[in-house]
């Protein structure tokens, strides 16, 4: 009795377990309704389309310089209705094009992704090379080599490949820009597509074998309008020159005109001038380079249908006028304020569009810069502020003398570019010289020269961790492969360029301090003056897609910025 007293015990125990293991297992995994409701929730808080903005050479100040001036559509509809970070710097040296695209579409720095410069020297082939040509592709829309370009020299993911990859392929990711760079980049290594903007006598979008073999038909049609001649015209200022007060007085000599006028005044008659300044390719040191590319991304969002089925699509826009424009005429000049009030109407019919097409609250954008830039030193020096201008080519002058009083040598040095010098390896072993000692003597030496503000070695960077201050910047910039020996930092406001215009590329804040703005779909609305990085853009955007993270990122989603 005792015996089938237990046995009955542990058969009762035995169905409580089951039927506490069948009420888990009901909890654990939903049934068909549950699991068509969350997808169907899942798809509600995961926007149709993400519109990536990069506007080229965007100081931050330009939201607040201008704000007064532009319309409610554009900036200010990002900046009121989505989220303003208004502390947001580039981690790292170089501040260029190249690595600044690669750095937000990424979510890590040079140091990782390797794109170290428009252009850099390359050790093994002892050239320079260009961050996206490739030779085993070809021109697509052009019998001209400018499609012959690829992202393969950027060698970890971004945030567009990562939505391919999350989707199978069934995401459509496409990136457009005047320059090549500026649409590659972005768009990644698994993008349906990337254009831009051939000028010289061509004047129309083309691509590259990598992404296709021919062009869509709405792009054959859009380049066969011939849109571009309606914008070399005559580009007078949008409203009455009198009211720019915003900068400084439009004749001075701290502008370069185009060829053919003598000063840089307003008007411009394109049209006339086109001749003397490659044709097309006048456009793109105009406000109406970036109209063209607004006018072709609209384009893009309609007949790809972006944005139409559950399947989130990207779409990467980068706006390069604004560049070419501040090198030619620099960051106080009327040009640049016109440009920029120009670019906020195009914003606002891109902003239109995507209403009309996808949908309001149905699609993320962000909006950004890949870098800044400087005032014209001249200008700087005519207000009694330090500035200056360096010569890289006296540089190496005395580089090569003081090396040849050294080591009675003459060719310990391959290259210098990018603030950057690099040994010659071959010369080195054939002297017995000691590389470590040669960093050293040269990091000592050149901090002696006038404007050379700092020097780090290959040696510190590879070895030690930097947490701060301009060595952080240098060694996030810095590939172990592809970087130089000795890195050298001028000193603030001082730069090697030309005596007129603008340029960047520095540590100083006036290069690394972006604007960062987020807007629709899963943003919150508000502002915060806490200090974010670039490389914070991809994952931020990665864990609102709720998809993987570039797999170098190095960055942190920016929680304040997302609903959820």
């Amino acid at each position: 009795m005792k015996n089938l007293l237990s046995l009955i015990f542990i058969f009762v125990f035995l169905a409580s377990c089951g039927t506490l293991s069948r009420k888990q297992d009901t909890n654990t995994y939903p049934t068909d309704a549950q699991d068509e409701s969350i997808i169907k929730s899942s798809q509600l808080d995961t926007p149709k389309l993400v519109v990536g903005i990069v506007v080229d050479q965007m100081r931050y100040d330009y939201l607040s310089r201008f704000y007064s001036r532009y319309g409610t559509g554009g900036f200010k509809r990002l900046m009121n209705d989505g989220y303003n970070l208004t502390n947001n710097h580039y981690n790292f040296v170089p501040t260029y094009t190249a690595p600044g695209h690669a750095s937000i579409y990424t979510g890590t720095s040079p140091m990782n992704h390797g794109i170290i410069g428009n252009n850099w020297y390359d050790k093994f082939e002892g050239s320079v090379i260009y961050n996206a040509s490739d030779v085993d592709y070809n021109s697509v829309g052009t019998t001209s080599d400018e499609g012959k370009m690829s992202p393969r020299r950027m060698l970890t993911t971004t945030v567009t490949d990562q939505l391919e990859l999350h989707t199978q392929g069934r995401a459509k990711v496409i990136g457009i820009s005047i320059k090549d760079r500026g649409a590659i980049l972005p768009a990644g290594h698994a993008a349906d597509a990337a254009y831009w903007f051939e000028g010289g006598d061509a004047g129309n979008f083309i691509s590259s074998t990598f992404y296709m073999n021919t062009l869509p038909q709405w792009v054959i049609d859009f380049n066969a309008v011939k849109k571009a001649n309606e914008y070399l015209k005559t580009w007078e200022t949008l409203y009455p020159i009198s009211t720019y007060t915003a900068s400084g007085s439009d004749l001075n000599k701290f502008e370069k005109a185009p060829r053919g006028k003598e000063d840089a005044v307003f008007p411009y008659d394109l049209n006339t001038l086109r001749s003397d300044n490659g044709n097309y390719s006048l456009i793109k040191a105009t406000p109406y380079g970036n109209t063209i590319v607004a006018d072709f991304a609209i384009e893009a969002l309609i007949k790809e249908e972006m944005g139409k089925d559950d399947i989130t699509d990207f779409l990467a826009v980068s706006f390069s006028s604004t560049d070419y424009i501040g090198h030619q005429y620099g960051v106080n000049s009327i040009e640049i304020e016109d440009t920029y009030l120009r670019l906020d109407r195009d914003i606002e019919r891109l902003l239109e569009s995507l209403d009309q097409e996808v949908g309001e609250g149905k699609y993320t954008v962000f909006l950004t810069a890949d870098h800044g830039a400087v005032h014209n030193p001249a200008f700087l020096q005519s207000q009694k502020i330090n500035a200056g201008y360096f010569s890289t080519s006296s540089f190496k002058k005395q580089l090569e003398k003081d090396l040849k009083e050294e080591y009675n040598q003459e060719d310990l040095i391959s290259n210098i570019s990018n603030n950057q010098i690099f040994f010659n390896k071959a010369s080195l072993s054939l002297n017995d010289i000691n590389p470590i000692d040669l960093e050293n003597f040269i990091a000592s030496k050149i901090t002696d020269y006038d404007q050379i503000d700092k020097a780090y070695t290959r040696n510190a960077l590879v070895s030690g961790q930097m947490h701060d201050g301009t060595g952080y910047l240098i060694q996030n910039g810095f590939h172990h492969k592809r970087s130089g020996d000795v890195i050298y930092v001028l000193e603030p406001a001082v730069i090697s360029y030309s005596k007129t215009g603008s340029t960047h590329g520095s540590s100083q804040s006036y290069d690394t301090h972006v604007p960062l703005l987020f807007y629709g779909n899963g943003i919150r609305k508000g502002s915060s003056s806490k200090r974010t990085e670039i490389i914070d853009v991809a994952p931020t955007i990665s864990s609102l897609l709720k998809i993987g993270f570039p797999n170098g990122a190095t960055g942190n989603p920016i929680n304040d910025v997302l609903k959820h």
